[in-house]
């Protein structure tokens, strides 16, 4: 299944995507809209998704937010959570008119970081058919005191002092100060707990950099998922890795039980659910299953 190469505008700036076209093509097809999560690209571990949940019928449409991977905008790397939002509901809008697929099921498919988007950009629509949302960033706050308790204070507070200076500097038209990404523990990163820094590299596509601008975790910080959660009229799958170093997976739960979803746990940590590790087929099987129940397949 090789995807087509499609392109769609968010307020003027170009954002690159793949077109995976489902296997029953004799009819008109959900499509489920899809981008990566803390900093990634759709060529780093998204495609073996995308191609799983095709094989059972459904579109995909995976893109690039502006400023990262194959899609344009300035300043590179720097990451906004307003901004990627936005970019979720170009994607929807461009799906809509991808030959052979039902504008009437739209699914909305995040992980990690994107977990949480999705769950914002389905509170904000009422077009939405369904959200999937796999060990998902829910709550700021949680993941911000998991931080603080996995790093000595001082570090932290001199990282969240150029993260400053770098959101100052990016209003005035500059570039961003970087950091790495993902770096091996006790080594200054964005993600540098166990673990991190081999799993994502195993991950790593052509256009991904393991840099980010670092006033990340002043983004971070602002994700509150709760309220949309609530407001979500659709269908909802969440996905919870209850080993999870990176998003508490109490605070996961919490967020989930504000809403109607459907919830799995898995007893694995963040990336085990990620193609090459031991809980990817059982992820992808529960989310194919979700949607046969969804759009009533037999």
């Amino acid at each position: 299944m090789t995807p087509a190469e499609v392109t769609f505008r968010v307020d003027g700036v170009a954002c690159r995507a793949w077109h995976f076209v489902g296997e029953d093509a004799g009819r008109e097809r959900p499509v489920v809209v899809m981008a990566h999560g803390f900093g990634g690209t759709k060529d780093s571990g998204l495609e073996p998704f995308a191609k799983r949940l095709g094989a059972a019928g459904v579109d995909v449409l995976a893109f690039d937010y502006r400023c990262f991977g194959a899609s344009e905008g300035e300043p590179r790397q720097s990451l906004s959570v307003r901004r990627q939002i936005e970019d979720y509901h170009g994607a929807v809008a461009a799906a809509k008119r991808l030959d052979g697929v039902d504008p009437a099921g739209i699914v909305l498919w995040g992980v990690s970081f994107s977990g949480g988007h999705v769950l914002r950009v389905g509170g904000e629509r009422d077009d939405i058919a369904a959200v999937i949302s796999l060990t998902p960033l829910t709550s700021g706050a949680a993941v911000g005191r998991a931080a603080m308790a996995s790093r000595e204070t001082l570090t932290a507070l001199r990282w969240s002092l150029a993260g400053v200076k770098s959101r100052l500097a990016v209003a005035r038209g500059r570039a961003p100060t970087l950091m790495p990404l993902v770096s091996p523990v006790g080594e200054p990163g964005a993600l540098a707990l166990d673990g991190a820094y081999e799993s994502y590299l195993s991950l790593a596509g052509p256009t991904w950099r393991n840099e980010i601008d670092c006033s990340v975790g002043l983004e971070v910080l602002g994700v509150r998922t709760a309220p949309a959660v609530k407001r979500l009229g659709c269908p909802l799958l969440v996905q919870i890795a209850d080993f999870d170093q990176y998003v508490p997976a109490d605070a996961v739960a919490a967020t989930a039980a504000k809403g109607r979803a459907q919830v799995h746990h898995y007893p694995c940590d963040h990336f085990d659910v990620w193609p090459g590790h031991d809980w990817f087929d059982k992820t992808v099987a529960d989310q194919i299953a979700f949607l046969g129940r969804v759009f009533g397949a037999q």
